[in-house]
């Protein structure tokens, strides 16, 4: 079994300290890892400048090479990575398959991509070129809802586009990444990617260290702008995907037994821990109550349990900071309105809770003006759609959204009304490594994914000629 030590300057290397992670279907020590100190930080952040020389200055189709023997390496040790992954972060099985060999997928993406210098003028007076450069030492800090592909947002592009990275796992799900660290060593030239473990204490240094150049973040809104204000002083590069508050609007002209599964798959993949998770559904008055039955017999007939045990459906909390505070909402929420399927914590251990769905609703009550991030849908009654559109739109976070309607064309220009960073129509929280992805409001800064992810990592130089 793997020892889970950090991964720095090339060594596989015990922490100054060690940690304990919990599976959280059951509560018991999955592993003790590697905990990193703060000389440890700065040890990998050294290692990390003193590579990108070299790194920067080998030839992208080498990195591509490289960027594939990651991918290689994740998919030749694929079942054993999921198996971590669901012990750690506690999704069914399959979905941690799904994960992983989806990373592998992610990874050999970038390296379709290159990075050509662009002319911009070649006329009789001057030639303007675009050159796209690196930017140095990137921290990477990824969270536990899903460690290993949202890695793959930051790991392949930074690498691709000629910087060296230090990587930060969440304290909670830092095992499937000092596992890539032990895949990764011999890959890579010695401090190209360092990797690093925590008990939440050495983000912040991360972030403000003056030979750190970017900060790619994903996260909670509130932590995003402590990274941001850690960031602000060097005047550094950040992109942050943050929280969302996704809204879902359903027209009266859809078939609520035909559309309720795909809602409910919309609304409750990984517990409801997805940042792009529907977290609020509003439904017009004509199909109101037909919804909100079928979605309940969804949710009352969901099979929840240990991700390792077969026909699971949907596993834990990932933690139980997140399991006590999806329990207050659940509270708030039957005050406010009625709890129609779920709302219960099975008797036994593991932070479980059931699927969970609201109605008779609205604005003004925390389950739905707040991210919940868990397996909670408060389902909102509405009579004229423009005035659902407004309600959506009322949010402070905007990263997604989406419109169902049996009329493609009505969607569409709905869909044009919604201010988020992505709207879906008849489908929500799809992701696609080769289409951009980032949000709007305190949903975030800059973009993920696609050419403009790849170009996130770099910056413009211009070089202008005179002729």
């Amino acid at each position: 079994m793997s020892e889970f030590k950090l991964l720095i300057n090339g060594d596989l290397v015990d922490g100054d300290m060690e940690m304990d992670v919990l599976n959280p279907a059951t509560e018991e020590t999955v592993a003790t890892c590697a905990r990193a100190s703060e000389a440890q930080l700065e040890s990998a952040i050294a290692a990390a400048k003193t590579a990108f020389p070299s790194w920067s200055a080998t030839s992208i189709d080498d990195r591509k090479k490289a960027i594939n023997a990651i991918a290689d390496a994740i998919e030749a040790n694929g079942e054993e990575l999921a198996r971590l992954l669901t012990q750690e972060q506690g999704k069914p099985l399959a979905d941690a398959t799904g994960e992983v060999f989806g990373t592998a997928a992610f990874f050999r993406y970038f390296t379709s991509l290159d990075l050509p210098v662009k002319v911009l003028d070649d006329s009789e007076g001057r030639r303007v070129e675009a050159h796209r450069k690196p930017l140095g030492v990137i921290g990477a800090i990824v969270p536990w809802n899903f460690p290993m592909i949202l890695m793959a947002f930051k790991l392949p592009p930074a690498l691709l586009a000629g910087n060296t990275v230090v990587l930060k796992p969440a304290p909670t799900t830092p095992l499937t990444s000092l596992k890539l660290g032990e895949l990764i060593k011999d890959i890579l030239p010695a401090g190209v990617v360092n990797i690093i473990a925590d008990a939440n204490d050495l983000g912040a240094p991360l972030t403000a260290h003056p030979d750190v150049r970017k900060i790619s973040f994903t996260g909670s809104t509130a932590t995003g702008a402590k990274v941001m204000a850690g960031a602000a002083g060097l005047l550094k590069r950040i992109t942050l995907e943050l929280g969302g508050n996704d809204a879902g609007i359903v027209l009266g002209d859809v078939n609520p037994k035909e559309t309720a599964p795909k809602l409910f798959d919309s609304a409750f993949q990984n517990s409801g821990q997805v940042c792009i998770a529907m977290k609020r559904l509003y439904v017009h008055e004509s199909i109101y109550d037909e919804m909100c039955d079928e979605l309940a017999t969804i949710a009352d007939n969901a099979i929840i349990g240990d991700g390792l045990e077969q026909g699971t459906q949907l596993g834990p909390l990932q933690n139980k900071m997140q399991f006590e505070k999806v329990q207050e909402l659940i509270k708030a929420a039957g005050e406010d309105g009625k709890i129609i399927a779920g709302g219960d914590v099975p008797d036994k251990p593991g932070y479980f809770i059931r699927p969970t769905i609201v109605r008779d609703v609205a604005e003004g009550s925390r389950i739905v003006d707040e991210e919940q991030f868990g397996p909670v849908l408060p389902v909102i009654k509405y009579a004229d759609v423009d005035d659902a559109i407004d309600r959506a739109n009322a949010s402070e976070y905007g990263l997604g959204g989406s419109i169902w309607s049996a009329d493609a064309d009505k969607a569409y220009a709905l869909a044009d009304k919604m201010e988020s960073g992505t709207v879906w129509v008849n489908k929500h929280a799809e992701l696609d490594p080769a289409i951009p992805f980032g949000g709007a409001g305190m949903s975030g800064l800059g973009s993920e994914l696609g050419e403009e992810g790849l170009e996130e990592f770099t910056q413009l130089k211009i070089i202008n000629i005179a002729r």
